[in-house]
This record gives C-alpha cells, structure tokens and sequence, in this order.
C-alpha cells in the first residue's frame, strides 16, 4: 500500500470518528427528540462509511456487504422512528 493511500485512510478514519463522537454528544444533550433522531441517522452513515474505508484498508468484500446492511437497517430505523414522531405508532 503506498504511502499517499495510507495517510488518506488514516485521516479519513479520524475524521469519521470525530464525526461520530461529536454525534453521539449530540444524541444525548439534544434539545428535542427530532435531534437525536438526526444523530442517531448521521451516526449510522458515519458508521456505514467506516466500514467502507475498512474494506479499502484491508482489500475484503465482507466489509462491503457489512456496510450494505448497516445502511439498509439505518434507513429502516430511521424511517420507523420519523413515523412514530408522526403518527405516535409505527405500525398501524
């Protein structure tokens, strides 16, 4: 791997968790729940995106299939718990 790749992986990655630290900061102190909702979908993309740069780093197809499920099941939730702010159920 050269060395231009590795720096960019190790920057990404920091930024990532940076990212994803400050986020979860925000899920706990939100000031309303629209905001931790917000976090919480931020903090799966996030995680999503980790999981893509790991798949670089270490040349594996599993990540890649790991990051398809953790965004498939973020935009699930986050889709269920926009209804339930909605509606107040989020099955009918």
């Amino acid at each position: 791997m050269s060395g231009f790749l590795f720096l960019a992986i190790t920057v990404a990655l920091a930024c990532y968790v940076t990212a994803m630290a400050l986020c979860f900061v925000r899920m706990i102190r939100g000031p309303a729940s629209q905001d931790r909702i917000l976090a919480l979908d931020l903090i799966c993309t996030l995680a999503m995106l980790i999981m893509l740069v790991l798949a670089i780093n270490y040349r594996s197809a599993m990540y890649f299939e790991a990051a398809l499920l953790i965004a498939l099941f973020g935009f699930v939730g986050s889709a269920a718990m926009a209804k339930f702010l909605l509606r107040g159920e989020v099955i009918e």
